[in-house]
């Protein structure tokens, strides 16, 4: 587990330019741009009057700044394993609020964060590396914790399918598509990562487990091909 969180540690740290741009870092997504939006929205809906957010993940901050584009009032919290990742986050997240933005270099396993302290909690292509099933359960719990009453969880991610004809049918899709978008080497690349260090889980597993962990109201916003982005709430205690 060490040496993979090295590995991507290093990897992304590579990478700061790409995925710190909003149209680059969402290239390899389909419907990248249609998730951006309905997250946005998710949030303003669901938590207008929210304080603060932890970003886990937050690679160059877009999903940061989406949400700010919609909650301007917003203390921030940034997380991610690759500190220069976390630098550009800060730079670009800083540069459009007077608000605070704090910078946590750590792994969700690991973070020294406190339950109960965030109003939204976004995650944006960064579950699918959580591993065994009990890794995934623990995390979605700890996710359930960090949270207030009624705070709220946001992802977009990619996943996969239990049916292995669907998944091989939609592996395709997805390959022809980084392919035509992104150029033959540049798909072999992303295709060969994935198979190395991603471990994505269907989006039935992700939902069952939201409600293992507490979660009583959980919404799929958007899904096309192996990308789905979906919310749920912790009600506070008088309204379950």
């Amino acid at each position: 587990m060490e040496k993979s969180k090295e590995n991507l540690s290093s990897y992304f740290d590579t990478q700061v330019d790409r995925f710190s741009n909003l149209v680059t870092g969402q290239q390899s997504i389909i419907d990248a741009p249609v998730m951006l939006k309905e997250l946005a929205l998710a949030a303003k809906t669901l938590a207008p009057n929210a304080k603060n957010i932890l970003d886990i993940g937050c690679g160059g901050g877009n999903q940061t700044l989406n949400i700010l584009s919609v909650l301007p009032e917003l203390d921030c919290t940034l997380l991610d394993i690759s500190p220069e990742m976390l630098n550009r986050a800060k730079e670009k997240i800083s540069s459009v609020t007077t608000h605070s933005v704090e910078t946590v270099l750590s792994d969700l396993r690991d973070a020294p964060l406190k339950e109960n302290s965030y109003d939204i909690i976004t995650a944006c292509a960064v579950l699918h590396h959580l591993r065994e099933e009990d890794d995934w359960r623990v995390n979605f719990k700890r996710l359930f914790n960090l949270l207030k009453d009624g705070g709220v969880l946001l992802v977009s991610d990619f996943l996969r399918y239990d049916n292995e004809k669907l998944q091989a049918v939609e592996m395709a899709r997805w390959e022809k598509y980084l392919r035509e978008t992104l150029g033959d080497k540049e798909g072999e690349r992303i295709l060969a990562s994935v198979a190395a260090t991603d471990t994505p889980r269907s989006l039935e597993f992700q939902i069952s487990l939201l409600k293992d962990s507490g979660f009583k109201e959980v919404a799929v916003l958007h899904k096309e091909n192996l990308f789905a982005a979906y919310c749920a709430v912790k009600l506070a205690l008088e309204d379950k």
